[in-house]
């Protein structure tokens, strides 16, 4: 039973590790940090652009290339601009792209502040340490659910893998948390632009505190069980050295109780030796005065038999 439940907290524990590692691989790689509108000038109509642009003087096909002509345009305030969508990750910032259809990216590193370039790079480190540790302990744990029948080999890689696990649940959180005040920075001092009009933290956001939680969540397990399993060796070393002493205990006894009987049993063989003797002297007595009795009588009657003759 206890056997089986300790199965069952290590596979718990590598389960929690694979979704962890499944969930910051993918925020890593993928662009929904952080999501939003940026508010940027309508483009000028033409023959592929017909909506959401501006349009001067009523003429859809307005070549502007001359730079003398001076148009003129009913749209004021807002109606001038456009309201973009755009979604940025650790590595790129990709915007709708409002002339054609599909995304323009570019680098989010190139967008970062010069004062911040460094905190965003030791960011970037951070995770894929993160995700390095997260696989290491993630096959310390498989290795460790595969040598439950060696229960000490299973208790050291318990140990490394819990080691590993917390190490990585911290350099994720420091990992994110450096993200996070690079982004905010960004949003406020990059490029114009690039400066969102309205923004959120994104799925990719999400994911990544995700698996942190779910890192140190199987960092807590791992360490949960290795406690419970050397607590259970403890209690079962105890109780063998009670059941030592008890059996030493007795053992003495009963070499006590062998001393103290040991003379009762050697004079009783002595004694039952002593009248065996008695007896076979007794006997002998018997034996000889009998010898002797016939011999007297056997004496007695030759001097009678010669006087005959």
């Amino acid at each position: 039973m206890r056997k089986a439940s300790r199965r069952h907290r290590a596979l718990f524990a590598v389960c929690l590790n694979l979704v962890a590692l499944l969930f910051s691989t993918t925020a890593f790689i993928t662009t929904y940090w952080c999501e939003g509108t940026q508010r940027v000038p309508k483009p000028n109509c033409g023959k592929d652009k017909k909506t959401n642009c501006i349009n001067y003087n009523g003429n859809e096909t307005y070549n502007g290339t001359n730079p003398n002509v001076i148009h003129y345009s009913w749209e004021t305030g807002d109606d001038r601009f456009l309201f973009r969508y755009f979604h940025t990750g650790i590595w790129y910032s990709c915007e709708e792209n409002i002339n054609g259809e599909g995304e323009k990216c570019r680098s989010f590193i190139e967008l970062a502040p010069a004062s911040e370039k460094g905190v965003l790079w030791l960011s970037v480190v951070s995770e894929v340490l993160f995700i390095v540790l997260l696989v290491v302990g993630f096959g310390l744990m498989c290795l460790e659910f595969f040598q439950s029948n060696n229960v000490v080999d299973g208790l050291k890689l318990n140990a490394f893998a819990a080691v590993f696990t917390v190490l990585s649940g911290l350099l994720g959180m420091v990992a994110h948390m450096m993200y996070t005040q690079v982004l905010q920075v960004t949003v406020s001092l990059g490029p114009e632009d690039w400066r969102p009009h309205s923004w959120d933290y994104g799925w990719s956001f999400c994911l990544a505190w995700c698996a942190f939680t779910c890192c140190m969540a199987a960092s807590v397990t791992t360490l949960n069980s290795y406690t419970k399993t050397v607590i259970e060796f403890g209690n079962k070393q105890k109780i063998f050295e009670q059941v030592l002493q008890e059996e030493q205990a007795l053992v003495h006894q009963n070499t006590l109780k062998n001393k103290k009987e040991q003379p009762i049993k050697k004079a009783q063989p002595i004694q039952s030796v002593s009248r065996s003797l008695e007896l076979a002297e007794d006997n002998a007595r018997h034996v000889r005065r009998s010898i002797l009795t016939s011999a007297a009588i056997d004496l007695g009657e030759i001097p009678e038999a010669l006087g005959e003759e």
